[in-house]
């Protein structure tokens, strides 16, 4: 780690770190071992997990030395506006991210099926790859591919989570305000409420997929309505919890009495993920449960 800096015109550069270097790494043996284990490789499954292990040293690791710099008062406003700029372009690529699997939902319901069921009038589609096919949404294929299902009620437990990520998008804010005008305790208490709030999403998700799969025959294999249903509602449990994680990190950190009211991007950055968590549920709400 370099010599901290404390001269407001000179942009913090640290010393080689091991860290990019780790990180790829355990990036290939994650991926070697998803590869294979998809593959039917029986061991292939710990080297998944062992590639789970090395991503989540290198991350704690990474992050521990970029904290010990900010709080070691390495970083000026020039630093800041570099991680602003990153954490804009980081949630840039989430959004397009969500966007393409948003645009795969849309072009199958709106060009896809009605165009291999010939939309009423035939074509040569209908003809030759699915003779008969009739398209109707949710839809698993023709001979009901992966068997008959029912979909999950939007107005049930979909819209008890979304209750629940509203609220813990309302908490931390509070939260945050609270941070601005310095008042520590009451940070604690309302970061404390989203976490709560962001676990009780993901078991109420966990409740969900449980029924759906034991209960409703809705699974992955269930046409394309099962496969869109289980990515994009998948891919947002996972940020969901990535987002509790990180939100517990930074409850840590201010029980540790990092940020002050002033300097506290760490927080916000994470605030922006989590609303960002928001609204991309909001449009998984209206577009999978509901229409």
């Amino acid at each position: 780690m370099a010599t901290a800096h404390h001269d407001a015109d000179v942009y913090f550069v640290p010393h080689h770190s091991k860290w990019p270097f780790v990180g790829s790494i355990s990036l290939f043996v994650l991926m070697i071992g998803l590869i294979n284990w998809f593959n039917g490789s029986d061991t292939s499954f710990w080297i998944f997990m062992a590639g789970i292990a090395m991503m989540i040293y290198t991350l704690f690791g990474w992050f521990g030395d970029v904290i010990r710099e900010s709080e070691g008062g390495n970083y000026n406003g020039q630093v800041d506006i570099s991680f602003r700029q990153g954490m804009i372009w980081f949630i840039f690529s989430e959004v397009m991210f969500f966007a393409a699997f948003f645009g795969a939902l849309f072009y199958v319901r709106t060009f896809a099926l009605p165009w291999i069921s010939g939309d009423g009038h035939g074509s040569l589609a209908n003809e030759f790859l699915w003779n008969g096919y009739v398209a109707g949404w949710p839809a698993n294929g023709p001979e009901a591919i992966g068997g008959a299902f029912e979909t999950l009620p939007a107005f049930g437990l979909p819209l008890i989570n979304t209750v629940i990520l509203l609220t813990s998008g309302l908490t931390l804010t509070i939260a945050h305000h609270a941070m601005v005008v310095g008042q520590r305790s009451k940070v604690l208490t309302w970061l404390g409420a989203t976490i709560l709030l962001g676990f009780c999403f993901f078991g109420v998700q966990a409740y969900e997929y449980i029924h759906a799969w034991g209960d409703l025959n809705l699974r992955i294999s269930s046409g394309i309505y099962g496969a869109t249903f289980y990515m994009l509602t998948g891919f947002h449990g996972l940020h969901v919890f990535l987002g509790t994680v990180m939100l517990l990190v930074v409850w840590f950190r201010v029980l540790k009495g990092h940020f002050t009211p002033e300097k506290h991007f760490g927080f916000e950055a994470v605030a922006w993920y989590w609303h960002f968590v928001d609204v991309v549920w909001l449009g998984l709400f209206l577009f999978v449960y509901v229409l």
